[in-house]
């Protein structure tokens, strides 16, 4: 088993706004559609159960970087890009919030019957993990998410999410049935949570003694401690702060869109209006398709891309994100028909940052001005929050007021 996480995720009210919700379903199907035509789409199955990237991937589309919206907002979003693609992709989401959660069983029966694959099993394993989250793991959270994800081939993912109304908190779990040796024993890829101390895990392997005497009722019991290797520690503040983020990576993202050096993207460089900002955008977003696990320990990095929807770390730059959108759905598309540069440009942006942050010397007084550049500059790249649109500072006219 290898388990990948834990995270304090604060719980946060309302939705998604429409103007929002659309692009986020726009951007989150073109990076899956990279992803799965570079990598395979075992490697999508792969991301999406490790807590890290899941939480990069959200913060890059624009989300809280920080709340358990995050889950319910990426996987609506997925659920709404990839399904009408599915039979030309092989991916398939199931599940989802509420209502919808108690429908898995019903969609997958009904998917087995035209993909091929085995909906008895399908069923005993959507089953199975959200009974494991909610029962063999007693933490305090009730589950009020699941969505179940699974390929043509059969091969699944599970995302699903418990809340504990008594501390304000939301907790991930994530399952990937590559790495599901037994769903009894340590079957999670990663469990993303406030850590409250001891809780009864019955999915540990030290509760071997416990679970056999269950089974021979001798009302023997024992609460362990979860093991977790990897932790996202997300703090209750809403605010991104200097020391959510990686400066260093940070800095050399926001140095290389600025500093003239990409001049090798024709094609990618000649699109009308791709400027510093898109690129900002593009070399993250790049990252998230292409970088490696160990890329994705500051999730509130990628906030940097498109922003969020309070506000946090500054509005979200719709014109910038559309552009974004266009640059890789073109890419996709292209790639599709056996025309590669664009995506081989994309790919090319995060090998290029990694290349440039090794000799970046960050400086972290300056992250605050770069909030403050990006807030006085929302109103020229159409900043959105779920207030309003962003104006121009007093004193400023504007042509896109």
């Amino acid at each position: 088993m290898r388990r990948s996480g834990h995270a304090d995720l604060p719980l946060h009210g309302g939705k998604v706004p429409y103007w929002l919700a659309e692009r986020m379903a726009k951007l989150g199907g073109a990076i899956t559609e990279a992803i799965v035509l570079e990598y395979g789409k075992s490697e999508f199955l792969t991301r999406l159960s490790d807590p890290m990237w899941f939480q990069s991937f959200g913060c890059v589309l624009g989300m809280d970087w920080h709340s358990s919206g995050i889950t319910t907002s990426v996987m609506g979003a997925l659920k709404k890009s990839l399904n009408p693609i599915a039979s030309e992709l092989g991916i398939y989401v199931c599940g989802g919030r509420g209502k919808h959660s108690r429908r898995t069983p019903d969609e997958l029966v009904q998917l087995a019957e035209r993909v091929g694959f085995n909906g008895t099993d399908m069923v005993k394993h959507s089953k199975l993990s959200a009974k494991i989250d909610n029962t063999a793991i007693q933490d305090g959270y009730q589950l009020y998410l699941h969505s179940f994800i699974v390929t043509s081939e059969g091969e699944w993912a599970v995302v699903q999410q418990g809340m504990n109304n008594s501390n304000g908190m939301a907790r991930r779990y994530h399952w990937h049935s590559a790495k599901v040796r037994s769903f009894s024993e340590e079957p999670h890829t990663g469990i993303c949570g406030i850590n409250k101390g001891y809780i009864l895990n019955l999915t540990a392997r030290e509760a071997s003694k416990t679970k056999e005497g269950i089974l021979a009722i001798s009302g023997e019991s024992s609460h362990i401690m979860m093991n977790e290797i990897r932790k996202i520690i997300l703090p209750r503040h809403h605010d991104v702060r200097a020391s959510d983020v990686n400066l260093k990576r940070l800095g050399s993202v926001l140095a290389l869109a600025n500093s003239g050096q990409i001049t090798s993207f024709e094609d990618l460089l000649m699109i009308n209006g791709l400027g510093p900002r898109t690129l900002q955008s593009l070399v993250l977003v790049s990252e998230v398709i292409h970088g490696t696990p160990s890329r994705f320990s500051d999730p509130a990095r990628y906030s940097f891309a498109h922003g969020g929807k309070d506000g946090h770390p500054f509005p979200v730059p719709t014109k910038v994100y559309d552009q974004t959108i266009h640059v890789l759905k073109t890419s996709v598309e292209k790639a599709k028909i056996g025309h590669s540069d664009k995506q081989k440009a994309i790919k090319s942006l995060h090998e290029l940052s990694v290349k440039f942050e090794k000799d970046f010397r960050p400086s972290p007084e300056r992250f605050e001005k770069i909030i403050e550049k990006e807030r006085i500059d929302s109103y020229k790249y159409g900043g959105r929050t779920v207030f309003g649109k962003s104006k121009p500072p007093s004193g400023q006219l504007s042509i896109f007021s």
